[in-house]
């Protein structure tokens, strides 16, 4: 069976893109890196896709008079490459209605928050400030609005009181690296599909874990 082409999007270090690479050199995963785009010519993350080899390409979006100029010739470069999935990973654009259609469920992105608290920027600190107990990550297909979309695969951290934003960061950081990998590998085994507002699981047992912060004596 033909492994599913995949195009990651970047435009800084790309360590979600590294993580995603990384699952993807394994024989049996069933998707591949086809494609690695950035708006930002100097974007640390392409220098690792490069010694990967894999093609890299970067359209930078101010040369484009508007957004959606600019993901037109996103979309020529993905559709010329084959490409089937689409993962954004640290790409700081927000992408036009006319390409969340054109790419309708076939784009994903991930973000340091359970979905849907805690859209946008700034998450760590706002968590914080909050006074949550649980943060963690979701992986989500993409809709025009900023952090929407039908919810793939979440993972949840626990916040210590001595957390400061950086150090939540990387834990949860930890878990984007696991999560991200395994949504692409549940959309490429036909297992997660996106149906009105929700993704439908084929094969999903619940976890037997419950997680409480701070936990029961």
């Amino acid at each position: 069976m033909a492994r599913l082409k995949v195009a990651i999007l970047i435009s800084g270090r790309g360590s979600n893109m590294a993580a995603l690479i990384e699952a993807m050199q394994e024989p049996d995963f069933p998707a591949e890196v086809a494609l690695v785009i950035s708006n930002r010519p100097k974007a640390a993350g392409l220098e690792f896709a490069r010694a990967a080899n894999i093609p890299t390409q970067v359209l930078q979006h101010r040369d484009y008079d508007s957004r959606e100029a600019f993901d037109a010739a996103m979309t020529e470069v993905l559709a010329a490459a084959g490409v089937r999935l689409i993962c954004l990973a640290g790409f700081m654009r927000l992408l036009s209605a006319e390409f969340c259609q054109r790419w309708h469920d076939r784009v994903i992105n991930i973000h340091p928050s359970l979905l849907p608290a805690f859209k946008g920027l700034h998450v760590h600190e706002r968590m914080l400030e909050a006074g949550v107990r649980i943060a963690g990550c979701t992986v989500h297909f993409v809709r025009p609005a900023m952090d929407e979309g039908p919810i793939l695969v979440q993972a949840a951290v626990p916040i210590a009181a001595a957390d400061t934003a950086d150090s939540l960061s990387a834990r949860i950081l930890e878990q984007e690296h696991r999560i991200y990998p395994l949504a692409v590998r549940l959309i490429a085994e036909g297992r997660a599909r996106a149906a009105g507002g929700a993704v439908t699981l084929e094969n999903f047992e619940l976890p037997e874990q419950r997680l409480i912060n701070p936990p029961p004596r």
